[in-house]
Protein backbone atom coordinates (compact mmCIF):
# COMPACT_ATOMS: atom_id res chain seq x y z
CA UNK A 1 0.00 0.00 0.00
CA UNK A 2 1.37 3.36 -1.18
CA UNK A 3 2.91 5.46 1.88
CA UNK A 4 0.69 8.75 2.47
CA UNK A 5 2.43 12.09 1.68
CA UNK A 6 4.93 13.66 4.34
CA UNK A 7 3.24 15.94 6.58
CA UNK A 8 5.28 17.98 8.85
CA UNK A 9 4.34 19.04 11.95
CA UNK A 10 4.70 22.36 11.75
CA UNK A 11 5.42 24.93 8.68
CA UNK A 12 7.60 27.95 9.63
CA UNK A 13 7.27 31.20 6.72
CA UNK A 14 9.84 34.16 6.71
CA UNK A 15 7.98 37.30 6.22
CA UNK A 16 10.05 37.92 3.05
CA UNK A 17 8.36 34.39 1.39
CA UNK A 18 5.00 34.84 3.10
CA UNK A 19 5.59 38.49 0.78
CA UNK A 20 5.48 36.13 -2.24
CA UNK A 21 2.76 34.46 -4.75
CA UNK A 22 4.16 31.25 -4.32
CA UNK A 23 5.25 31.39 -0.62
CA UNK A 24 1.57 32.68 0.01
CA UNK A 25 0.50 29.45 -2.09
CA UNK A 26 2.76 27.25 -0.12
CA UNK A 27 0.93 28.23 3.10
CA UNK A 28 -2.51 27.43 1.46
CA UNK A 29 -1.29 24.06 0.19
CA UNK A 30 -0.22 23.31 3.81
CA UNK A 31 -3.65 24.50 5.78
CA UNK A 32 -5.31 21.99 3.03
CA UNK A 33 -3.12 19.69 4.12
CA UNK A 34 -4.21 19.35 7.60
CA UNK A 35 0.06 20.65 9.01
CA UNK A 36 -1.07 21.50 12.85
CA UNK A 37 0.98 24.49 13.11
CA UNK A 38 1.62 27.06 10.50
CA UNK A 39 3.54 29.79 11.33
CA UNK A 40 4.42 33.21 9.39
CA UNK A 41 7.52 34.92 11.32
CA UNK A 42 7.59 38.61 12.02
CA UNK A 43 11.06 38.35 10.01
CA UNK A 44 13.27 36.33 7.92
CA UNK A 45 15.53 34.76 10.59
CA UNK A 46 14.68 31.07 11.66
CA UNK A 47 14.89 30.66 14.79
CA UNK A 48 13.70 27.89 17.27
CA UNK A 49 15.26 24.81 15.49
CA UNK A 50 17.35 23.32 17.98
CA UNK A 51 16.57 21.29 20.81
CA UNK A 52 17.93 20.27 24.25
CA UNK A 53 19.48 16.97 22.65
CA UNK A 54 20.70 16.18 19.44
CA UNK A 55 18.39 13.76 18.64
CA UNK A 56 15.67 15.95 19.98
CA UNK A 57 16.99 18.72 17.72
CA UNK A 58 17.23 16.00 14.92
CA UNK A 59 13.67 14.84 15.29
CA UNK A 60 12.44 18.63 15.57
CA UNK A 61 13.68 19.76 12.40
CA UNK A 62 13.21 16.04 10.39
CA UNK A 63 9.25 17.43 11.20
CA UNK A 64 9.63 20.88 9.92
CA UNK A 65 9.72 22.31 6.85
CA UNK A 66 10.87 26.20 6.14
CA UNK A 67 9.20 28.51 3.72
CA UNK A 68 12.48 30.82 2.66
CA UNK A 69 13.58 33.05 -0.04
CA UNK A 70 16.97 31.84 -1.81
CA UNK A 71 19.28 34.29 -1.66
CA UNK A 72 21.93 34.96 -4.81
CA UNK A 73 24.10 32.65 -3.08
CA UNK A 74 21.56 29.54 -3.67
CA UNK A 75 20.53 30.51 -7.09
CA UNK A 76 23.84 30.90 -8.56
CA UNK A 77 24.12 27.77 -10.71
CA UNK A 78 27.26 25.43 -9.67
CA UNK A 79 28.21 22.22 -12.38
CA UNK A 80 26.92 19.16 -10.31
CA UNK A 81 29.23 16.31 -12.62
CA UNK A 82 28.69 13.45 -13.21
CA UNK A 83 24.92 13.95 -13.49
CA UNK A 84 24.21 17.14 -14.59
CA UNK A 85 25.71 20.73 -16.35
CA UNK A 86 24.15 22.64 -13.45
CA UNK A 87 22.63 22.17 -9.87
CA UNK A 88 19.07 23.67 -9.47
CA UNK A 89 17.83 24.27 -5.98
CA UNK A 90 14.08 24.11 -5.69
CA UNK A 91 14.45 23.52 -1.76
CA UNK A 92 17.23 21.57 0.55
CA UNK A 93 16.62 19.14 2.93
CA UNK A 94 14.71 15.97 2.70
CA UNK A 95 11.65 14.66 4.99
CA UNK A 96 12.90 11.01 4.36
CA UNK A 97 15.41 8.87 7.15
CA UNK A 98 17.80 7.03 4.83
CA UNK A 99 20.59 6.23 6.86
CA UNK A 100 23.12 6.36 4.68
CA UNK A 101 21.69 9.58 3.53
CA UNK A 102 24.32 11.77 1.41
CA UNK A 103 22.95 15.13 2.84
CA UNK A 104 24.21 14.35 6.46
CA UNK A 105 27.77 15.65 5.34
CA UNK A 106 27.00 18.13 2.93
CA UNK A 107 24.67 20.40 4.73
CA UNK A 108 25.68 22.16 8.16
CA UNK A 109 22.98 22.90 11.28
CA UNK A 110 20.10 20.58 12.03
CA UNK A 111 18.51 18.77 9.12
CA UNK A 112 15.57 21.23 8.58
CA UNK A 113 13.97 21.02 5.19
CA UNK A 114 13.99 24.15 3.61
CA UNK A 115 11.65 25.13 -0.07
CA UNK A 116 12.14 28.61 -1.45
CA UNK A 117 9.07 30.82 -2.15
CA UNK A 118 10.95 32.89 -5.09
CA UNK A 119 10.78 29.73 -7.67
CA UNK A 120 9.94 32.02 -10.40
CA UNK A 121 13.56 33.84 -10.26
CA UNK A 122 14.68 30.93 -9.66
CA UNK A 123 13.71 29.74 -13.01
CA UNK A 124 14.36 32.81 -14.78
CA UNK A 125 18.06 31.61 -13.82
CA UNK A 126 18.48 28.69 -16.17
CA UNK A 127 18.11 30.72 -19.92
CA UNK A 128 21.57 32.35 -19.44
CA UNK A 129 23.27 29.04 -18.09
CA UNK A 130 22.05 27.13 -21.91
CA UNK A 131 24.66 26.17 -23.79
CA UNK A 132 27.02 26.99 -21.51
CA UNK A 133 28.02 23.57 -19.57
CA UNK A 134 30.65 20.77 -20.23
CA UNK A 135 28.38 17.62 -18.53
CA UNK A 136 26.26 17.27 -20.74
CA UNK A 137 26.18 20.04 -23.27
CA UNK A 138 28.30 20.06 -26.57
CA UNK A 139 29.84 16.19 -25.30
CA UNK A 140 29.56 13.12 -27.37
CA UNK A 141 28.41 10.75 -25.16
CA UNK A 142 25.10 12.91 -23.99
CA UNK A 143 25.18 15.92 -26.01
CA UNK A 144 21.60 14.70 -27.29
CA UNK A 145 20.23 15.22 -23.87
CA UNK A 146 20.86 19.54 -24.26
CA UNK A 147 22.40 21.53 -20.96
CA UNK A 148 21.06 19.79 -18.52
CA UNK A 149 19.99 20.98 -14.70
CA UNK A 150 19.95 18.40 -11.56
CA UNK A 151 16.88 19.72 -9.27
CA UNK A 152 17.54 17.08 -6.66
CA UNK A 153 21.05 17.66 -5.40
CA UNK A 154 19.73 18.73 -2.18
CA UNK A 155 16.57 17.05 -1.51
CA UNK A 156 14.32 15.41 -3.10
CA UNK A 157 11.80 17.66 -4.79
CA UNK A 158 8.54 14.77 -5.10
CA UNK A 159 8.84 14.16 -1.82
CA UNK A 160 7.63 17.97 -0.70
CA UNK A 161 5.67 18.45 -3.91
CA UNK A 162 1.83 17.86 -2.27
CA UNK A 163 3.07 21.19 -0.37
CA UNK A 164 5.14 23.34 -2.40
CA UNK A 165 3.76 22.73 -5.86
CA UNK A 166 8.00 23.95 -7.09
CA UNK A 167 8.41 21.12 -9.22
CA UNK A 168 5.19 21.16 -11.51
CA UNK A 169 6.39 24.74 -11.72
CA UNK A 170 9.26 23.85 -13.25
CA UNK A 171 8.55 21.28 -15.21
CA UNK A 172 6.13 23.34 -16.97
CA UNK A 173 8.56 26.51 -17.13
CA UNK A 174 11.49 23.77 -19.39
CA UNK A 175 8.51 22.29 -20.98
CA UNK A 176 6.66 25.10 -22.24
CA UNK A 177 9.41 28.15 -22.38
CA UNK A 178 11.87 28.83 -25.29
CA UNK A 179 15.53 29.31 -23.18
CA UNK A 180 17.56 29.28 -26.45
CA UNK A 181 18.28 25.59 -27.21
CA UNK A 182 17.58 22.00 -25.82
CA UNK A 183 17.04 21.60 -22.21
CA UNK A 184 16.78 18.48 -20.18
CA UNK A 185 15.76 19.03 -16.41
CA UNK A 186 16.11 16.20 -14.04
CA UNK A 187 15.41 14.98 -10.78
CA UNK A 188 15.83 11.45 -8.75
CA UNK A 189 13.24 10.70 -6.28
CA UNK A 190 12.41 7.61 -3.18
CA UNK A 191 8.76 8.77 -3.46
CA UNK A 192 5.70 7.67 -6.04
CA UNK A 193 3.58 10.30 -6.29
CA UNK A 194 3.32 11.11 -9.43
CA UNK A 195 -0.60 11.97 -10.84
CA UNK A 196 0.40 15.80 -10.42
CA UNK A 197 2.99 15.67 -13.18
CA UNK A 198 0.99 12.87 -15.58
CA UNK A 199 -0.65 15.57 -17.64
CA UNK A 200 2.11 18.72 -17.23
CA UNK A 201 3.41 19.68 -20.46
CA UNK A 202 6.62 18.37 -20.21
CA UNK A 203 7.49 18.28 -24.00
CA UNK A 204 9.77 15.20 -22.88
CA UNK A 205 12.37 17.57 -21.58
CA UNK A 206 12.05 16.20 -17.90
CA UNK A 207 13.92 12.85 -17.03
CA UNK A 208 12.65 11.86 -14.02
CA UNK A 209 14.99 8.97 -11.80
CA UNK A 210 13.73 6.85 -9.41
CA UNK A 211 16.68 5.90 -7.18
CA UNK A 212 16.03 2.02 -6.44
CA UNK A 213 18.02 -0.60 -4.36
CA UNK A 214 18.10 -4.33 -3.61
CA UNK A 215 15.67 -5.21 -0.89
CA UNK A 216 18.41 -5.74 2.29
CA UNK A 217 19.35 -2.41 1.55
CA UNK A 218 15.64 -0.73 1.62
CA UNK A 219 15.28 -1.31 5.21
CA UNK A 220 17.76 1.58 5.51
CA UNK A 221 15.38 3.60 3.60
CA UNK A 222 13.28 5.35 6.12
CA UNK A 223 9.92 7.57 5.26
CA UNK A 224 10.25 6.46 1.39
CA UNK A 225 7.76 4.66 -0.82
CA UNK A 226 8.54 0.91 -1.13
CA UNK A 227 10.31 -0.58 -4.25
CA UNK A 228 7.19 -1.27 -6.01
CA UNK A 229 5.64 1.11 -5.62
CA UNK A 230 8.28 3.43 -6.51
CA UNK A 231 8.59 0.74 -10.21
CA UNK A 232 5.03 1.32 -10.61
CA UNK A 233 5.62 5.45 -10.80
CA UNK A 234 8.71 4.88 -13.23
CA UNK A 235 6.02 2.88 -15.45
CA UNK A 236 3.15 5.69 -15.03
CA UNK A 237 5.28 8.33 -16.03
CA UNK A 238 7.01 6.66 -18.83
CA UNK A 239 3.74 5.92 -20.59
CA UNK A 240 3.07 9.82 -19.85
CA UNK A 241 6.07 10.30 -22.09
CA UNK A 242 8.38 11.62 -19.83
CA UNK A 243 12.27 10.19 -20.21
CA UNK A 244 13.03 7.83 -17.60
CA UNK A 245 16.19 6.45 -15.62
CA UNK A 246 17.15 4.01 -12.80
CA UNK A 247 19.63 5.64 -10.40
CA UNK A 248 20.56 2.21 -8.56
CA UNK A 249 21.78 3.80 -5.24
CA UNK A 250 23.87 3.25 -2.99
CA UNK A 251 24.82 -0.39 -4.29
CA UNK A 252 26.27 -2.26 -1.27
CA UNK A 253 27.78 -5.48 -1.53
CA UNK A 254 25.17 -7.33 0.87
CA UNK A 255 24.34 -10.47 1.57
CA UNK A 256 22.83 -12.31 -1.61
CA UNK A 257 22.98 -9.28 -3.33
CA UNK A 258 23.18 -10.61 -7.29
CA UNK A 259 19.96 -12.39 -6.52
CA UNK A 260 18.46 -9.36 -5.05
CA UNK A 261 19.56 -6.36 -7.68
CA UNK A 262 18.56 -9.21 -10.37
CA UNK A 263 15.63 -9.26 -8.87
CA UNK A 264 14.92 -5.30 -8.88
CA UNK A 265 16.07 -5.26 -12.56
CA UNK A 266 13.68 -7.88 -13.84
CA UNK A 267 10.79 -6.19 -11.72
CA UNK A 268 11.91 -2.97 -13.66
CA UNK A 269 12.49 -4.65 -17.14
CA UNK A 270 8.73 -7.07 -16.57
CA UNK A 271 6.82 -2.92 -15.58
CA UNK A 272 8.73 -1.02 -18.82
CA UNK A 273 8.57 -3.95 -21.30
CA UNK A 274 5.56 -2.52 -23.15
CA UNK A 275 5.79 1.12 -23.20
CA UNK A 276 6.46 2.93 -26.43
CA UNK A 277 8.88 4.48 -27.03
CA UNK A 278 10.79 3.96 -24.00
CA UNK A 279 13.78 6.40 -23.40
CA UNK A 280 15.48 4.92 -20.33
CA UNK A 281 18.88 5.68 -18.75
CA UNK A 282 20.76 4.06 -15.89
CA UNK A 283 23.34 6.06 -12.83
CA UNK A 284 25.27 3.53 -11.20
CA UNK A 285 26.65 4.65 -7.24
CA UNK A 286 28.44 2.75 -4.98
CA UNK A 287 28.12 3.30 -1.44
CA UNK A 288 30.56 5.53 0.59
CA UNK A 289 30.78 7.74 3.39
CA UNK A 290 33.15 10.63 4.71
CA UNK A 291 34.45 11.18 8.32
CA UNK A 292 32.10 13.87 8.58
CA UNK A 293 28.90 12.32 6.88
CA UNK A 294 29.38 8.96 9.32
CA UNK A 295 29.97 11.09 12.35
CA UNK A 296 26.93 12.70 11.56
CA UNK A 297 24.60 9.41 10.76
CA UNK A 298 25.89 8.29 14.21
CA UNK A 299 24.88 10.77 15.85
CA UNK A 300 21.24 10.34 13.98
CA UNK A 301 21.06 6.65 14.24
CA UNK A 302 23.19 5.08 16.41
CA UNK A 303 21.84 1.93 15.94
CA UNK A 304 21.96 1.56 12.66
CA UNK A 305 23.27 -1.51 10.90
CA UNK A 306 25.20 -0.20 7.56
CA UNK A 307 28.15 -0.69 7.28
CA UNK A 308 30.58 2.11 7.47
CA UNK A 309 33.94 0.06 8.67
CA UNK A 310 37.20 2.33 7.12
CA UNK A 311 39.02 -1.19 7.61
CA UNK A 312 37.02 -2.53 4.64
CA UNK A 313 37.30 0.58 2.37
CA UNK A 314 40.13 2.51 0.66
CA UNK A 315 40.03 6.04 0.82
CA UNK A 316 39.46 8.27 -2.39
CA UNK A 317 40.34 11.86 -2.24
CA UNK A 318 38.34 14.58 -4.22
CA UNK A 319 39.79 17.38 -6.20
CA UNK A 320 40.07 19.26 -3.19
CA UNK A 321 41.85 16.48 -1.21
CA UNK A 322 38.37 15.80 0.63
CA UNK A 323 38.31 11.75 2.19
CA UNK A 324 35.84 9.36 0.97
CA UNK A 325 35.61 5.86 1.71
CA UNK A 326 34.84 3.44 -1.23
CA UNK A 327 35.02 -0.27 -1.65
CA UNK A 328 38.29 -1.61 -2.54
CA UNK A 329 39.72 -1.75 -5.73
CA UNK A 330 38.74 -5.43 -6.67
CA UNK A 331 35.22 -5.09 -4.81
CA UNK A 332 34.28 -2.22 -7.29
CA UNK A 333 35.05 -4.42 -10.19
CA UNK A 334 32.73 -7.33 -9.11
CA UNK A 335 30.13 -5.23 -9.25
CA UNK A 336 30.69 -2.91 -12.31
CA UNK A 337 31.32 -6.48 -14.35
CA UNK A 338 28.02 -7.83 -12.88
CA UNK A 339 26.24 -4.73 -13.60
CA UNK A 340 27.09 -4.07 -17.07
CA UNK A 341 26.55 -8.01 -17.78
CA UNK A 342 22.85 -8.04 -16.04
CA UNK A 343 21.69 -4.67 -17.54
CA UNK A 344 22.38 -5.82 -20.64
CA UNK A 345 20.73 -9.03 -20.40
CA UNK A 346 17.77 -7.76 -18.48
CA UNK A 347 17.43 -3.82 -19.97
CA UNK A 348 19.49 -3.97 -22.84
CA UNK A 349 17.38 -0.81 -23.89
CA UNK A 350 18.82 1.08 -20.90
CA UNK A 351 21.36 3.61 -21.42
CA UNK A 352 24.09 3.79 -18.88
CA UNK A 353 25.02 7.52 -17.87
CA UNK A 354 27.80 7.03 -15.49
CA UNK A 355 29.33 4.42 -12.68
CA UNK A 356 30.68 5.91 -9.39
Amino acid sequence: MPRTPWLPKRVVVTRSAADLPHGRRIVDRATAAGVPHVEVLAGDRLTGMTADTPRATYARAKSTLAVVVAPPSKRALQPIPPSADWRVDLAEGCPAHCQYCYLAGSLTGPPVTRTYANVDQILDGLAPAVGRGSVTTGTDARGAEGTTFEVSCYTDPLALEHLTGSLAAAITHVGTTDLGGPVQLRFTTKFADVEPLLDLPHAGRTRVRFSVNAASVERFEGGTARMADRIAALRALALAGYPVGLTVAPIMPVDGWRTEYAALLDAVAAATDDVPGLDLTTELITHRFTPRSKEVLLGWYPQTHLEMDEDLRRQKRGKYGAVKHVYPAAVMHELRSWFDDALAERLPAARSLYWT
